[in-house]
């Protein structure tokens, strides 16, 4: 079985801005189920697509399966069978010899910018970029699954 071991921090906006990143990468992605047991994943990033079927979260481990497909299958898949879907543009960077992806969201959750570090055990030590705010593993609202469901620019009006 595969397992993803991951913890989320929220991004402060100015110090990155000011941070040294790679060129971005654009994600297309949509869900064929939001359900918290068995979330699938539909995915465009560039000239690749990804089928991915997550399993409920525990503290910041859940199962994990992804599997590569056909770029075109992927925006049929999107276009005729997602509940929800997102966009967001990921940077992909290491710092202190470990890998963080940094999610800018675009759309209903434009001003939202998530970091994503995964772990290989949830006890698993390692130092946080400066431009690091606060950790939101925790937090459900952040998601992806949930974002496609109540974005960010929602969250104040309820």
């Amino acid at each position: 079985m595969g397992k993803e071991i991951e913890r989320k921090f929220l991004v402060n906006h100015q110090r990155w801005a000011e941070a040294d990143k790679t060129e971005g990468c654009l994600f297309r992605q949509g869900y064929l189920s939001t359900d918290p047991h068995k979330t699938i994943r539909v995915r465009v990033e560039g000239d690749a697509a990804t089928l991915t079927i997550k399993g409920l979260t525990t503290g910041a481990s859940r199962s994990e399966f992804e599997y590569a497909i056909p770029v075109n299958d992927a925006v049929e898949l999107l276009e005729q069978f997602a509940e929800t879907e997102l966009s967001k543009i990921r940077f992909d960077l290491e710092y202190a010899s470990k890998h963080w992806e940094v999610d800018v969201f675009l759309g209903d959750n434009q001003g939202l910018i998530v970091a994503e570090i995964e772990l290989e055990s949830e006890t698993e030590t390692f130092e946080l970029p400066d431009w690091i705010d606060c950790e939101v593993t925790d937090d459900p609202r952040y998601y992806n699954a949930n974002l496609s469901l109540m974005p960010f620019s929602k969250w104040d009006k309820m």
